[in-house]
């Protein structure tokens, strides 16, 4: 049987490609499983009543962390010299933040806490609410972002987006405490700033205006100031959009330009109701 030459020679050319691209592009899945790995021993290392591990003195805690800046030296490892920082001075930094981390994480969940009639306890919120999952992620990440570390602050956050719905940027600037209640399908953009006491439902957009790849290095999404409530599905744009301090945003809310302090924004319909009689057209809907 004849050879294909050409065939052979274009899978060779094939070959070559992913070669070629092997070579310039060095992150591999093992860098997201470990960072992975890392975040759940630091959710177990903060929160320990909550993972069954035993501490029985200080110096347990301490020897944990340790081990826990071993593994992150172990993560940026795996970025092959694509660091601002030494590796050491990184560390260094991570574990003089954690304990401001780890206070901001307990007001966030005493906040939801006080805040849902439907939370019976802190450790519930701790334990099972997505929209807590999310901001430990996030602070956590956001942490790391400051620290001018690489991409492992994004696979945190898409890992949180893949667990709950809950699409928050590693570069938001987000204040405690913060509050997301149900949070699927809530979209929060990289140079977004929220303030204290802000409360958060499902379907949220703080979003830009523009997508343009030229805009990267200015402020493309909107600044959320204390004590604000945004309700489901509101969609807030731009880097000049600011909502005002004590201001509530109504649901299903289309904003493009600056919200005055206490305000009350609403998007108002109509709804209809009619008896089967008065109502000519057919409903069969097979969904």
């Amino acid at each position: 049987m004849k050879a294909d030459f050409s065939k052979s020679l274009a899978f060779q050319e094939f070959a070559n490609t992913i070669l070629s691209n092997r070579k310039k592009h060095h992150y591999t899945a093992e860098l997201k499983n470990e960072t992975i790995l890392f975040l759940e021993e630091l959710r177990n290392f903060l929160f320990p009543h909550c993972s069954g591990r035993k501490y029985y003195n200080a110096d347990e805690i301490i020897a944990k962390l340790k081990l826990l800046e071993r593994d992150l030296k172990n993560l940026l490892f795996h970025l092959n010299g694509d660091l601002i920082s030494s590796a050491e001075t990184i560390t260094s930094a991570f574990s003089e933040s954690l304990p401001v981390v780890h206070d901001n994480l307990w007001a966030d969940a005493k906040f939801i806490s006080q805040g849902d009639p439907a939370s019976d306890c802190i450790d519930e919120v701790i334990l099972a609410y997505p929209g807590f999952s999310a901001i430990f992620i996030y602070r956590i990440a956001h942490l790391l972002h400051k620290l001018r570390i690489p991409i492992i602050p994004r696979i945190m956050t898409e890992y949180a987006h893949q667990l709950t719905g809950i699409d928050i940027h590693p570069g938001a600037e987000i204040d405690t405490p913060f509050f997301i209640d149900h949070g699927t399908g809530i979209v929060i953009g990289e140079t977004t700033q929220i303030g204290k006491n802000v409360k958060i439902y499902q379907g949220v957009t703080l979003g830009a205006l523009s997508v343009e790849k030229k805009l990267a290095n200015t402020k493309r999404h909107p600044t959320i100031e204390n004590d604000v409530v945004i309700y489901a599905q509101a969609v807030i744009l731009g880097g000049d959009t600011v909502i005002g301090k004590k201001s509530v945003i109504g649901g299903n809310s289309w904003i493009t330009k600056s919200i005055p302090e206490n305000s009350v924004v609403y998007n108002k319909s109509e709804v209809k109701v009619r008896t089967n009689k008065e109502f000519d057209e057919p409903i069969n809907f097979i969904i």
